[in-house]
């Protein structure tokens, strides 16, 4: 439950991650001033929705594309192909297929601006599977809920139901139902408590291992989804105790006593 609770958390970061990492390449025509680059360079750090650009010209891009392939083909073909090009890098609210489409057509309108290139299928696709992961890990995380309180109300009610006969007797002798109910509270609510401490130890301590071995770990977790997940943890663990208990307790209470025999 913690993992996935942290999964859940953590999806959004990741999914923002994976959005910020598709470029979008502005390649310039070879006539285009350096005082139009220069101009259109300014006015694209200070928008909104750039993180961060990189204009890298052309001879840059010829000695990263020989390295690639292993050839240089400037000298075979005797002549520069490529063009000079600016990298952008977008926030991840706006690396989105509708918006990135506008911003598209937004800069292809500049003259000196021979055409702007983003991988279209690879941000459809990461905006497509985003929600639906999302729901995935929510209902799988519903699940594993659903099974812990059923796991646990069985493990409190057959707790109880061993002290039914107590239960009865004090009952007869005149104590309150809140009198007989406050030790089976208190009890399962401390093993609650230790089970939401063993968790957190657990999950906290496999967080832990794998931000060590894998320092990316630590692009999709924060300190504030931690703490978000262990409180849910220890408020889930004391209120389903206490709930189970409550009402496993009732029950007994509500019997007669020839039918604690059954």
């Amino acid at each position: 439950m913690g993992i996935l609770g942290f999964l859940i958390l953590s999806s959004k970061r990741l999914a923002n991650y994976f959005k910020e990492q598709v470029s979008m390449t502005i390649f310039l025509k070879d006539d285009a001033k350096e005082a139009d680059i220069e101009q259109l360079q300014k006015t694209l750090s200070i928008a909104e929705y750039v993180k961060s650009l990189k204009f890298i010209p052309k001879e840059v891009a010829a000695e990263t594309f020989s390295e690639e392939v292993g050839e240089d083909f400037v000298t075979f073909i005797g002549d520069n192909p490529l063009q000079n090009s600016i990298d952008l890098s977008l926030k991840a609210e706006f690396a989105e297929p509708e918006k990135m489409k506008e911003l598209e057509k937004e800069l292809s309108q500049n003259s000196f601006v021979s055409e702007v290139v983003y991988d279209k299928s690879l941000i459809t696709l990461i905006h497509e599977n985003v929600n639906r992961i999302g729901v995935i890990l929510l209902i799988f995380s519903g699940l594993f809920t659903f099974i812990a309180i059923l796991l646990i109300n069985s493990s409190i009610r057959l707790s109880i139901y061993s002290k039914r006969f107590i239960i009865k007797t004090m009952q007869l002798v005149g104590a309150t139902r809140g009198f007989i109910r406050r030790p089976f509270i208190l009890t399962n609510i401390r093993l609650g408590i230790l089970s939401a401490v063993l968790a957190v130890s657990l999950l906290y301590g496999c967080l832990t291992y794998i931000g060590s071995i894998s320092p990316e770990f630590e692009i999709f977790s924060s300190t504030d989804d931690m703490i978000i997940v262990f409180t849910v943890i220890f408020i889930i663990g004391i209120l389903i105790t206490w709930i189970s208990t409550f009402f496993a307790a009732q029950r007994f209470l509500n019997l007669n006593t020839n039918d604690l025999y059954y």
